[in-house]
């Protein structure tokens, strides 16, 4: 009996077939996409030496986050679910607060004389801060602002923020002014 030989296995087109699956997946699969900050950086300065506006400490509110992850507001301790409710009290000040921010009067479209406040949110972190706190509370203060343009567009224009034309947004930004300064982080340390 004569042996037969082992049939070979035609393999040419397999290289083929594997970068078409390839190809497949890469376009058939999504990707995670990381989240981040949506910041409109300020412009470049070209002259150092014109220091910047003195803000009165009343048109500062301040939020700290330390290394355990808890929240001072305004020299207080605090909690993330009151934080929203705080900034957007502190924004708007309705009942003209000494101890709270100033207004102007400025000419806004559509609006006409409308007072503006000239509040300042100040955050500032702990180098141990967990990322995921830092972002829950600058989620919470956007929400405010957020919230705030929302309730405005609804009294003035009797709809939804982002269903009015850009001109209109850009009025209401000039009544609410997104102003949130980042202080460098710091070895702020834990509660005791």
């Amino acid at each position: 009996m004569a042996k037969r030989g082992i049939p070979e296995i035609n393999a040419g087109s397999m290289a083929d077939i594997s970068f078409l699956l390839l190809i497949f997946f890469l376009v058939a699969t999504s990707m995670d996409i990381d989240s981040g900050l949506m910041r409109k950086l300020p412009p470049w300065v070209e002259n150092l030496d014109v220091k910047p506006p003195e803000v009165k400490r009343r048109n500062v509110f301040t939020v700290l986050i330390n290394a355990n992850n808890d929240l001072l507001i305004q020299g207080e301790w605090g909690n993330i679910k009151d934080l929203r409710k705080k900034v957007k009290e502190f924004i708007e000040n309705p009942n003209d607060d000494p101890n709270m921010p100033e207004k102007e009067i400025k000419n806004i479209p559509y609006f006409g004389n409308y007072p503006v406040s000239k509040q300042v949110i100040s955050v500032q972190n702990d180098r141990g801060t967990k990322y995921e706190i830092y972002l829950k509370v600058q989620n919470e203060i956007v929400a405010a602002y957020n919230e705030l343009r929302e309730e405005l567009a609804q009294k003035k224009f009797g709809k939804s923020y982002n269903k009015l034309d850009e001109d209109k947004r850009e009025a209401i930004n000039l009544i609410y002014p997104q102003r949130i300064s980042e202080a460098e982080p710091k070895n702020i340390g834990g509660r005791k």
